[in-house]
């Protein structure tokens, strides 16, 4: 089966399931997961696939994303999607954020391609394959890397550079309001650990 018409399966599965190829809401809902099951297989293969480690931001966050939308019952449309993505992107900081930013779901956005994130989610399409498009509309995406976590049990916070400091601060959504020396946000994730390092402030000797 050649690319063309692989794509060409996999929509009228699409279309078959929504259209009321099954029948009862009960026959929907078991069509649904073999509609999306089918058209991954009728894909064409064209690309590399994700191998481990790519798209890190991508896949962790819309995995987390994903399950959200399960937990809490929101209903798979495009739209509900897209409206409860611009919500989790309020709250997004640091990579995440930027990850916002270029698919379009932040007021700042440049570029607006949230419809390849709902539309294919609305199918439950794997999130790695989402991932695996997005990267092809813009590298980017999966360019985007978490920063590597400071064991703040035992990290010697006056050999940190100060870019490190404030990214502490960052990630626990925290600002060093008039801090202009080292010692100024040192001083300030002391004081803020145990609140949101509990453990770590516990292991330190030097609080």
């Amino acid at each position: 089966m050649g690319g063309g018409s692989g794509a060409a399966g996999a929509g009228w599965w699409c279309r078959w399931c929504r259209c009321g190829g099954a029948a009862g809401r009960g026959g929907m809902r078991a069509a649904h997961g073999l509609c999306a099951a089918l058209a991954l297989l009728l894909l064409p293969a064209g690309g590399r696939a994700l191998r481990d480690g790519d798209c890190e931001v991508c896949v962790t966050f819309l995995g987390r994303f994903y399950q959200s939308l399960k937990d809490n019952d929101v209903e798979f449309t495009p739209s509900s999607i897209e409206k409860e993505l611009l919500k989790s992107c309020k709250e997004a900081k640091g990579k995440e954020n930027r990850l916002c930013y270029y698919v379009g779901a932040t007021s700042d956005a440049a570029t607006k391609i949230i419809n390849e994130v709902s539309k294919p989610m609305s199918h439950h399409i794997p999130v790695e394959k989402i991932c695996e498009k997005l990267k092809k509309k813009d590298s980017q995406i999966c360019e985007l890397k978490y920063d590597k976590q400071i064991d703040l049990s035992t990290a010697d916070l006056r050999k940190l550079r100060v870019k490190e400091l404030r990214r502490i601060l960052d990630d626990w959504g925290e600002v060093c309001k008039g801090c202009a020396e080292k010692s100024d946000f040192i001083r300030r994730i002391h004081e803020l650990m145990p609140k949101y390092a509990p453990k770590a402030a516990g292991a330190r000797a030097d609080l």
